[in-house]
């Protein structure tokens, strides 16, 4: 198991700011587990239209976080990048169950283990926590488009 930097990251995954939804991968162990996390600030773009108010970190983009996370497992797992002509593209997602809300000062833990692993088609079981906390959790269908 080994830890991954945002520069291993970047180099890892095609997405950047504000669009990049991990700052630290914890620990992988390629074709199992990642353990990765975001650290929510109030400075986040999202924030100036969800909420003004009372700033809650969108579902859709903690299902994103998540997604990423799996992504990278992925490509670890492969050993490719994406400079290699290859994508993990989102396929699909299931069973979402949102348990609390994530707000600025959290940071969000990621977890993502693979199920099955089918040709290009890979089913991860993902999950979202704050404080220990399950915020989230949710299976993601990942394709590997073909060179």
């Amino acid at each position: 198991m080994s830890s991954l930097s945002i520069e291993d990251i970047q180099r890892l995954l095609p997405h950047r700011y504000p669009m990049l939804l991990i700052d630290r991968v914890v620990e992988v162990d390629a074709g199992k587990r990642i353990l990765a996390y975001k650290n929510i600030t109030v400075n986040e773009q999202v924030f100036t239209g969800h909420f003004p108010v009372k700033p809650i970190f969108p579902g859709v983009l903690i299902i994103e976080a998540m997604a990423q996370a799996a992504g990278v497992l992925g490509f670890v797992t492969v050993d490719r990048q994406p400079g290699d002509e290859r994508l993990y593209l989102f396929a699909g997602v299931d069973g979402v169950r949102f348990k609390r809300p994530v707000v600025p000062g959290d940071r969000m833990m990621l977890t993502a283990e693979i199920d099955t692993r089918k040709r290009n088609i890979w089913r991860f079981s993902c999950s979202a926590s704050v404080d220990e906390k399950l915020v989230c959790e949710a299976s993601i269908l990942c394709a590997l488009e073909a060179p």
